[in-house]
């Protein structure tokens, strides 16, 4: 009989430290790659340039109606600018999947996975993730809001810590007007 207790104790215990990690009643939602969109904006001190980035792939996961989880990867080579047209936009787009930048021939996709997930309101959540960019991964936190089947969230990203230093005033001295901001914003609309 005390065996039998221990047992249950002990299943009781395991059983509840692993469904808080993992939901044993979770549900994975694809998401629609091409109804969903990352836009990003990038800033320096003479302005600003603003583009697009296609998932690749991604899922969000849900334990009923609340978010647990999500893994996304980002096909960098089809990273675009929407606020310039013909030889500059050409030539802004060949700049940043070169190796002053993202490197997209060497690191063609870039990887988020959610390692936390805390519920901060009706339908909000705040996330931490790893997120993977050239190779090198770092936490972000961000916000996340989900509304029947589409989400959205805004993330901040400082791209000195994944080694794209091309203008950074991080790195080199003396830019001047020349200076790219380090943060670039990257606003996600998901369907699923």
């Amino acid at each position: 009989m005390k065996k039998n207790v221990l047992s249950l104790a002990l299943a009781i215990v395991f059983g509840a430290s692993a469904t808080a990690s993992t939901p044993i009643d979770g549900e994975k939602k694809e998401v629609k790659t091409k109804e969903s969109k990352v836009t990003w904006k990038a800033y320096k001190v003479t302005g600003s340039h603003t583009g697009t980035v296609d998932l690749k792939q991604g899922a969000l996961m849900f334990d009923g109606d609340k978010l647990t989880g999500g893994e996304f990867v980002v096909n960098m080579v089809s990273l675009i600018s929407t606020d310039l047209e013909g030889e500059y936009k050409g030539k802004l787009e060949g700049h940043l999947k070169s190796d002053d930048f993202f490197g997209v021939e060497t690191h063609p996709t870039s990887k988020l996975v959610f390692t936390k997930v805390k519920s901060s309101g009706k339908n909000s959540y705040e996330v931490t993730g790893d997120l993977t960019i050239k190779g090198i991964t770092k936490p972000v936190t961000f916000d996340v809001s989900i509304y029947g089947n589409k989400a959205t969230a805004t993330l901040k990203v400082d791209r000195a810590e994944y080694d794209v230093r091309y203008g950074s005033g991080s790195f080199f001295d003396n830019l001047g007007d020349k200076t790219i901001y380090d943060e670039f914003d990257l606003v996600v609309d998901l369907e699923f």
